[in-house]
């Protein structure tokens, strides 16, 4: 029982609140007294004068064709990424080159070592070193 004191506790609360705060003002439904062509509170801030509506897109229109200056700049700015990604991907394709040369080169030393060990444990020591592929046993 004491869950639904409390639940009837907060909704009474949050009723008395919402009831209390400017935004309930404005959401209700205006009466015989307030003058509707001109708005009060928060709708001033929304909405504007027609003439003032009519003007902000008559700019918005004027602003739809660029300059010639504006074009050069974004043209410029488009030209200038280009070159940064080809910068970039050209010192990244360079970093994996010399990855690719300096693992291939270590590649090589551990066969040659390898290699190297390999000949060692199996000499025999009646031929020199560097014909013993030749005259394998």
């Amino acid at each position: 029982m004491s869950w639904t004191y409390a639940t009837l506790l907060a909704l009474l609360t949050v009723l008395f609140a919402l009831s209390w705060s400017p935004e309930a003002s404005s959401a209700a439904v205006p009466g015989s007294t307030g003058s509707t062509k001109d708005p009060q509170g928060p709708l001033k801030r929304v909405f504007m004068k027609q003439a003032d509506a009519s003007n902000f897109f008559r700019r918005r229109n004027r602003r739809g064709v660029k300059s010639q200056d504006e074009l050069d700049a974004e043209q410029r700015q488009i030209l200038a990424a280009d070159e940064r990604k080809r910068e970039f991907h050209e010192e990244k394709r360079n970093e994996f080159e010399s990855y690719a040369e300096e693992e291939h080169d270590e590649q090589n030393e551990r066969s040659r070592e390898s290699t190297e060990q390999w000949r060692e444990f199996h000499y025999d020591g009646m031929h020199p070193a560097y014909e013993y592929n030749r005259h394998s046993t």
